[in-house]
């Protein structure tokens, strides 16, 4: 166990190291600007411990996950809703209002099932051969 959150802290400091020290050196690299002093400061804060004392990451690493969990939770629901809203919403109103019932859920008292055979479809032994 020690040894996995060990790897874990190690690869948390490593990666989001990176990413400060992306933002800090990216005006430097592309744009002759000076660099971003407080990105590649938080970048060397995480890389070096990460190196050698990975456990001392524990607590940036801790409230960092807290608040990706909670941004998740938040963008799930933001995305989710825009596809219901957005999307699923008005397909349904244009299907209900042509008039449109793709699976077939009208009940008829006359039927003997609502089964829907394939005619077209001739089933021989080598069909059954490999299923999956």
């Amino acid at each position: 166990m020690k040894e996995m959150q060990t790897k874990i802290l190690r690869q948390f400091g490593l990666m989001v190291g990176a990413v400060f020290g992306i933002i800090g050196i990216w005006p430097w690299l592309f744009h002759q600007k000076p660099l971003r002093l407080w990105a590649v400061a938080l970048a060397a804060g995480l890389i070096f411990p990460a190196l050698f004392f990975p456990r001392v990451l524990l607590y940036p690493y801790l409230p960092w996950m807290k608040i990706g969990h909670f941004l998740g939770w938040v963008n799930t629901r933001i995305i989710l809703g825009f596809l219901f809203y957005v999307i699923f919403t008005p397909v349904g109103l244009f299907i209900r209002l042509g008039k449109g019932d793709p699976l077939h859920r009208s009940f008829e008292k006359d039927k003997k099932s609502y089964r829907i055979s394939d005619e077209n479809r001739k089933l021989s032994a080598d069909d059954m051969e490999r299923q999956f």
